[in-house]
């Protein structure tokens, strides 16, 4: 940036700082070089290493320096020319006012931007604050607000009020969420990987998820997602969820989730595929609620709601673009997050080995540790209540997995085609019956090991 004062006045812009403001360090910084032109400011980066000239009509460049990606870019401003989030005419002003400059940005918590040289030359801190639309008053009340009547120009900006508000524990300001409303109809023209990118970071960087739930609830956008939308107003029985409907005990299960350590360790792509499936955990509520007699009393029940959830849950990952890899590793744990009460029988036996085993195999590519954080979820998301009896069978079910060896993993066959060969058998149609048997017999427990393989097939081909 020192190079850079030469042509320009540079300054960060943008998430940078208000992450810094917040007590984040920030991961991604944006250079704004007022009074500099394209040609000047490209001059000066190119000696510091290979730059990326994203569109010179932009005015912005990408460079990257010992791992870390930094972008430059002249003031500008954005005119609406088309529908779409790409529908904008972009012209660099190199003079721009602060004001004018950081009018474009989304939320005034963004339009703040910072010169650290004016701080230097005044030995303080903030002096190098430039805050034209008050965003740091709105950072410090926690608010989003839009910066300008330009808001409504790019409907994605609804979507990133959705996961900015999980991820900082933000409301949204009355008036940006009357805005929010106003352009509902344009959800249509935003392509489904844009889409994926707002729901993405709700998934993986969420403080308060509920949060994100309250905006899209307060925007009218929930009704663009009518398998989530559908559980507002689905009642649930007061005795066992006394916070309220199921759109509710979702949000509550969502913010649940994220306070576990062991979701707050996990990768980003473990971190989503939990927390979509504990909002997607009772899609087939909405389905199979009714008011029926249980246990000698009128009560409101979902029998089979794990299994009906399945198809609902599939097509809203589908509908906000998420990744095959993704949705094959949520479903399965949809269809079986009751598996803990499921273990039950009437005589109180629960859990059998062969029973977990056969559980692994069918959450897979998820894993009975994940089930169990969903599991640990759906128990939080009950405010005020605490089934004792219910932590107890997730801790048995996690440790039973871990007893086995598949808490991570599910059994995979022991006895191969190469021991068949091994055993002077032809390859042939023959092969898949015994192998398909031998896997049958390995998660019933009947062999643990290689040797007990061999001695189950022995005994298979030599029956007595």
């Amino acid at each position: 940036m020192q190079a850079l004062r030469a042509v320009g006045r540079p300054r960060l812009v943008g998430g940078c700082v208000r992450d810094w403001l917040l007590g984040i360090e920030p991961k991604d910084f944006d250079i704004e070089v007022p009074g500099a032109t394209f040609e000047q400011m490209h001059a000066i980066l190119a000696p510091f290493g290979s730059t990326d000239i994203v569109g010179r009509s932009f005015g912005v460049i990408k460079l990257r320096i010992d791992g870390v990606e930094y972008d430059f870019s002249l003031p500008r401003r954005e005119s609406k020319t088309g529908a779409g989030h790409r529908g904008f005419a972009v012209a660099p002003e190199p003079n721009l006012s602060d004001a004018d400059a950081a009018a474009r940005r989304d939320f005034t918590v963004n339009a703040i931007a910072y010169d650290p040289f004016a701080a230097a030359e005044k030995n303080d801190a903030r002096a190098g604050l430039i805050d034209p639309h008050h965003g740091e008053r709105d950072l410090r009340d926690r608010v989003l607000r839009h910066t300008s009547a330009a808001f409504t120009e790019d409907p994605l900006r609804v979507l990133r009020a959705f996961q900015l508000a999980a991820r900082f524990d933000f409301t949204l300001a009355p008036e940006t969420a009357a805005l929010c409303r106003a352009i509902a109809p344009a959800f249509a023209e935003l392509p489904v990987e844009r889409i994926w990118g707002e729901w993405q970071k709700w998934a993986e960087k969420s403080e308060k998820p509920s949060r994100g739930l309250e905006v899209l609830e307060q925007t009218g956008w929930l009704a663009h997602f009518p398998e989530l939308a559908a559980l507002r107003g689905t009642p649930q029985d007061p005795s066992w969820h006394p916070e309220g409907d199921v759109f509710t005990h979702t949000a509550h299960c969502c913010d649940a989730l994220t306070r576990l350590d062991d979701w707050r360790a996990a990768a980003p792509p473990r971190r989503r595929a939990l927390l979509l499936a504990v909002l997607a955990h009772d899609f087939g509520k909405p389905s199979t609620t009714q008011y029926a007699e249980r246990r000698g009393k009128l009560r409101w029940i979902s029998p089979g709601h794990e299994a009906a959830g399945g198809p609902p849950a599939e097509t809203f990952l589908q509908r906000i673009g998420a990744p095959r890899e993704t949705i094959d590793r949520i479903v399965p744990l949809v269809l079986n997050h009751l598996a803990h009460h499921n273990g039950q029988s009437g005589n109180g036996a629960i859990f059998s080995d062969t029973a977990v085993r056969r559980l692994a195999r069918r959450l897979l590519p998820a894993t009975i540790d994940d089930l169990c954080l969903v599991m640990r979820a759906d128990h939080d998301g009950r405010p005020p209540k605490h089934s004792p009896e219910t932590l107890d069978l997730i801790e048995l079910l996690r440790e039973t997995a871990h007893r086995l060896e598949i808490a991570d993993s599910a059994p995979r066959p022991i006895l191969q085609g190469r021991h068949l060969i091994a055993a002077g058998m032809a390859p042939g149609k023959q092969f898949k019956s015994i192998l398909t048997a031998a896997f049958e017999a390995q998660l019933e427990g009947s062999f643990t090991d290689e040797a007990g393989a061999l001695e189950w097939l022995n005994a298979h081909l030599n029956p007595q």
